[in-house]
């Protein structure tokens, strides 16, 4: 399965406001496993940033004067994200600004070849889902942390890319943690800040001349002992070590 952890970053919190995005960050995940593969962009609003929301996520109007605008973008970001699920925290809020912001391009292009995200994704929100699990707690990202003992120390500010990292750490302890390990997975150093930032993985070949594994067996008392357990177990119904052909 591919999923996308997605957050966003906003010149303030009402759509409905005039509000527009100026941070998108996602990280890849297949098979539970971080590809790192990732997608990151400041984006200009051609708005002032609220006050507000400076304090949040310290963007200023100046760092992102000179950035893309949205429509510029649209396109590179569609690619990255449709087909997989999104992995969001509180995703009325970013789905909302994102599908507000593909809805300016297609009325500025005279179509529709862009968005809403549910039509070529699907959506699942991990407030929700913390919310069911952990009904009257605090479910911010940070309680969450916290809950989970996921360190975020760097996080001093609210950031796309850096809390959709930390946002896939949450994700995959509340789900049972991280399942598909590579032995000697190296993460390519060459990473890129954009869509194409596809990180390959090696793999480790154990040299061949390597001294065999050490087996050890148990000892007559041991197996004695294992013995009169399952003699034991075998008193009380069916012992599962016979089903199993021990």
């Amino acid at each position: 399965m591919r999923q996308i952890i997605l957050d966003t970053e906003t010149t303030g919190i009402e759509v409905r406001d005039g509000h527009r995005l100026i941070e998108i960050g996602g990280v890849e995940v297949i098979n539970r496993r971080l590809t790192g593969r990732h997608y990151h962009q400041y984006i200009n609003p051609e708005r002032p940033i609220d006050p507000e929301a400076i304090e949040v996520h310290g963007i200023t109007d100046a760092r992102v004067a000179n950035e893309p605008l949205f429509a510029d973008i649209a396109h590179e970001f569609w690619e990255f994200v449709q087909g997989a699920e999104l992995v969001i925290h509180n995703a009325p809020f970013d789905v909302g600004f994102i599908d507000h912001e593909f809805a300016m391009v297609n009325r500025a292009r005279g179509n529709d070849e862009l968005g809403p995200l549910a039509s070529k994704c699907s959506i699942l929100d991990t407030l929700k889902m913390a919310r069911d699990r952990h009904p009257g707690q605090r479910n911010s990202l940070d309680a969450l942390c916290k809950r989970y003992d996921i360190d975020n120390g760097h996080r001093e500010l609210h950031g796309a890319l850096l809390d959709s990292e930390i946002l896939a750490d949450v994700y995959l302890a509340m789900t049972g943690g991280q399942t598909a390990l590579t032995l000697g997975a190296d993460r390519d150093a060459d990473s890129s800040n954009s869509s194409s930032g596809n990180t390959g993985f090696g793999i480790r070949r154990l040299a061949s001349g390597r001294a065999p594994l050490r087996v050890i067996t148990a000892s007559d008392e041991e197996a004695q002992a294992h013995q009169q357990k399952l003699a034991k177990l075998r008193e009380k119904g069916v012992c599962l070590w016979d089903q199993l052909g021990g």
